[in-house]
């Protein structure tokens, strides 16, 4: 029995604790994140949401948001759109500080709203790497990944049968 306790004391003296080598090379390979800085001055980001893509850049600003060209208030008109767009810079507070260029295709206003919400939340994080922690507790960096189901032959929609005739 002791001579099997020596043996274990021998072999983590050989390889060095078992528990803190893992952390050790956890914390070196993680390091410092660095932010992601264009030679303009600018991060850039891709938002997903539905059927929508959002190319988005983030650069310092008085906090105007340009949507495919257009201020959010014409592009967005419902206000619930504007909230959506605003939540990552609020959660973050940093209203007035950058301003938000994004060209957006695809899918309808919604799921744009959502894309460009993803994108600034992606766009912040490259910016101020900092601020990673706010935004995804606040669940701004998960991509939400539901998307309509294709229409299957031999039905009406995605699930739906025809219509049953008796006669």
């Amino acid at each position: 029995m002791a001579d099997e306790r020596q043996s274990l004391a021998d072999l983590k003296s050989i390889t060095g604790t078992a528990d803190s080598a893992p952390e050790a090379i956890v914390a070196e390979e993680a390091g410092p994140v660095e932010p992601q800085i264009d030679p303009q001055g600018r991060s850039y980001a891709t938002g997903r949401r539905k059927n929508a893509v959002a190319r988005v850049w983030l650069k310092p600003g008085a906090g105007r948001v340009l949507v495919n060209g257009r201020t959010i208030e014409v592009y967005f008109a419902r206000p619930v759109l504007r909230m959506i767009i605003n939540q990552p810079i609020e959660v973050a507070s940093r209203e007035g500080q950058y301003d938000v260029i994004c060209t957006v295709t695809g899918g309808g206003l919604s799921g744009q709203a959502g894309a460009v919400r993803h994108g600034i939340s992606h766009a912040l994080i490259r910016y101020e790497p900092s601020l990673r922690p706010v935004l995804k507790k606040n669940g701004f960096l998960t991509r939400d990944s539901r998307v309509v189901e294709r229409k299957k032959y031999g039905k009406a929609k995605a699930r739906r049968s025809f219509q049953f005739s008796k006669r």
